[in-house]
């Protein structure tokens, strides 16, 4: 768990997401660097400096053979596991075109990383093999299914296992699968994935019939860009590279030697009985059962989605029962602590497939964290680690997302205001007015666990929750997160939308919501006008009848494009130029919309408005653009119109601290309060805190309509990679604030 700079102050990091990678051993790095200076010669030369580039090689190769068991077989340096793999499907596929198999099938474990299926689907289609690929079944413990095997493996070219899960660390009993082939299959090419497995488990491949195991360094502190290939002798190979013949005609190209000697150096501390750099088994348990009681007394209601008994002690998987793992994992990195959403190489991925083959519900699969640390960790990088990891408790209270335990006066509510939550494009909205009454408009079942939490940590009296219309690509969720706050929702009698029969408004505090009918996109579709004392309205809550830059669609059961122009004039009616518009898709990101920019940027809808077109012209548009569009696309609700790409001003960090010295500068920090409390921003620029706002996106709209941002003023806003600070950006210079620059490549750059 190393440092790193932050700007000439040493800041320490949390790594624990050793499965993706690892830092290499300053040890390693020595040797590597020696190796790229001293002993850098070509071990084809015939030189002396040739010779012992050489002999540093073949030496390296024996430390590999008594390191993974292997007593005869070839060690292949490669550049990592990815080509190991490649070798082996690519060895295995041609041989079998020599003997023809009825029905041939590809095996491989339904957990297996992603490197496994797509070469074996890759090369089956290039050489031509058409066999069927088959996803061995796994059982909840993420074991494979035996019997699966038993039954396909007499048509198998290839079976493809891991020796333990990149997920969740869960092995694999070899000796049994093994059984399970040999007995049915004596020929059957067999490649196991021992990456994990290095340094964490016993190997002795020559006293198995494992035909190749690839390995690869950086995943146990050598460099990147290093692996090496067991393959079992009499094996079937063909060189997956060739050229001039390097490693014995094996795998031309010359050598990576100081990878080589980084992987010299590992072999010989794993090695040494007396060396305690890898720490033995009973030792990594005990690091993993204070990881567990840290999240634990952290989080409180957690599930660990793999059962430890089956798993390797370095890998932890769970969710935060009442967290997203985006949440955890932002909260988390801003505190400095590295973890994971399953595989480094699936990010971006909804779900994890590995959870998914193990039968783990939707919330699990979609919020999993991994948390790995290297069998290098010392007890002080898991003290220091259980430290940080227990201080985001008071940052966890402090913003709402889990219930205060502490005896101190209560804590200032949190979501006052206009909070927007998104789900795939659909939107949510929560207004809490002073007196900490709620209304939820449109919620998504996903969140009702998000909901849950504020309202409770909250003390929220939920006077509504409302739906702007029964939308037909998703449950309604209005029934179900009633019941589920039951306590807190005002009773009383409800129409089939959730508002209170025979109420003409819903008091908050000094505002009131007022239910218009706004048919068009359905014939039940309403919009709800937040309206201050004075009548005017400050939030429109219209559900999909309008989109930013775009309109509802009219083309589905229901819908109506006259009924939706005389909508739109109704609504526009009630509307000034900064009145927000609240809907129930957000396509375009655009998470602050008032109504003179939503008209500036939907010429149909300004058309209509402005008197330019009559309804029916209005009708025959809108009627055409959307038979266009449903042709061309997806999007179920609505249509919007591609915005023009907005130039984001970017600056680099030395000049925005520069910038941030003149008093007409702020930095808006667009990172959920959670992440913003877990450091010091202002201290980072050395700048006032009172010049530091956070607004995250969800909190825009309400930032802009409450005033809180001056045209006249200049902004600097920064997220964690300067992604969503770059969509806030954007969105604000829509808005008309003119000097707004983005923190290019965001904290992630400013260290």
């Amino acid at each position: 768990m190393s440092d790193f700079l932050l700007h000439d102050e040493p800041v320490k990091q949390v790594y624990l997401d050793a499965n993706a990678t690892t830092p290499v051993l300053p040890c390693i790095a020595d040797v590597v660097s020696h190796t790229m200076q001293i002993c850098f010669g070509n071990p084809s030369s015939p030189h002396i400096t040739g010779i012992q580039a050489k002999h540093l090689l073949e030496q390296t190769r024996q430390k590999a053979r008594t390191v993974i068991g292997a007593s005869n077989g070839d060690i292949l340096f490669t550049s990592g596991a990815t080509e190991g793999i490649q070798t082996a499907v690519v060895s295995t596929l041609i041989n079998a075109k020599k003997y023809p198999v009825k029905n041939p099938v590809l095996l491989y474990g339904a957990t297996e990383h992603k490197a496994v299926p797509n070469t074996l689907k890759h090369w089956n289609s290039v050489l031509d093999i058409n066999a069927e690929v088959l996803a061995i079944p796994v059982d909840s413990n993420g074991i494979l299914d035996l019997d699966f095997i038993a039954e396909h493996i007499n048509n198998a070219l290839m079976i493809c296992t891991m020796a333990v899960n990149n997920e969740t660390g869960v092995y694999q009993d070899l000796p049994a699968i093994e059984q399970v082939i040999r007995s049915r299959n004596k020929n059957v090419s067999w490649m196991v994935d021992c990456v994990q497995a290095l340094g964490k488990q016993a190997l002795a491949l020559s006293d198995t019939t494992i035909d190749y195991a690839p390995f690869s360094g950086h995943k146990l502190y050598a460099p990147k860009g290093i692996g090496f290939l067991y393959i079992r002798s009499d094996s079937a190979y063909t060189p997956f590279i060739a050229g001039g013949g390097q490693e014995s005609g094996m795998r031309s190209g010359t050598e990576n030697l100081p990878g080589i000697a980084g992987l010299n150096k590992l072999f010989s501390l794993l090695l040494d009985k007396s060396d305690s750099t890898f720490k033995s088994v009973d030792v990594l348990n005990s690091y993993r059962s204070q990881l567990q009681s840290a999240i634990v007394d952290t989080f409180g209601n957690i599930t660990f989605n793999h059962d430890f008994a089956y798993s390797v002690p370095t890998t932890l998987n769970f969710a935060v029962n009442d967290l997203t793992s985006k949440e955890v994992i932002d909260l988390f990195d801003a505190a400095g602590i590295r973890v994971s959403g399953g595989s480094a190489c699936s990010t971006g991925a909804s779900t994890s497939f590995v959870l998914d083959a193990m039968g783990a519900s939707k919330w699990q699969s979609e919020n999993a964290i991994r948390l790995s640390f290297g069998p290098a960790a010392t007890q002080q990088d898991i003290d220091n680690a259980c430290g940080r990891i227990r201080a985001l408790r008071t940052i966890l209270q402090a913003n709402c997302l889990i219930v205060s335990d502490s005896t101190t006066p209560q804590q200032e509510v949190c979501a006052l205001g206009l909070t927007q939550f998104r789900h795939q494009g659909a939107c949510s909205w929560l207004y809490v007015s002073d007196d900490k009454h709620a209304v939820i408009i449109d919620p998504i079942i996903e969140l009702i666990p998000r909901f849950e939490k504020i309202a409770n940590t909250q003390d929220l009296t939920i006077s509504a929750v409302l739906n702007t219309h029964l939308h037909q690509e998703r449950e309604s969720a209005t029934n179900l997160l009633t019941s589920v706050l039951a306590s807190r929702v005002v009773k009383g009698e409800v129409d089939s939308l959730g508002w209170p029969v025979g109420a003409a408004n819903i008091s908050l505090a000094n505002d009131a919501l007022e239910k218009v009918a706004t048919p068009g996109h359905s014939k039940d579709s309403v919009s709800y006008l937040l309206k201050n004392s004075s009548g005017e309205t400050r939030y429109c809550f219209c559900g999909d009848l309008i989109l930013p830059a775009g309109l509802g669609n009219t083309s589905l059961m229901g819908g109506d494009a006259k009924a939706m122009a005389r909508s739109i004039l109704v609504i526009s009616e009630q509307l000034n130029n900064i009145s927000i518009i609240c809907s129930g898709h957000d396509y375009q990101q655009c998470f602050a919309m008032n109504w003179a920019v939503q008209q500036s940027q939907t010429p149909l809808l300004n058309a209509l408005v402005s008197g330019s077109i009559s309804v029916d012209e209005f009708v025959i548009e809108k009627q055409q653009y959307d038979a266009s569009k449903q042709v061309n696309n997806t999007q179920l609700c609505g249509y919007v119109n591609a915005l023009p790409e907005v130039d984001t001003l970017q600056l680099n960090f030395d000049d925005a601290k520069i910038m941030l010295n003149t008093s007409d500068v702020y930095l808006i920090d667009t990172r959920e309060p959670y992440e913003h409390g877990a450091n010091n921003v202002a201290q980072l620029f050395n700048i006032l805190d009172e010049k530091t706002l956070n607004i995250p996106l969800s909190r825009m709209a309400n930032a802009v309509f409450e005033g809180q941002l001056n045209k006249n003023n200049k902004y600097i806003l920064l997220c964690r990679s300067g992604n969503r600070s770059k969509i806030a950006a954007s969105n604000l210079m829509q808005l008309g604030y003119k000097a707004v620059y983005n923190l290019n490549g965001g904290l992630a750059l400013s260290n």
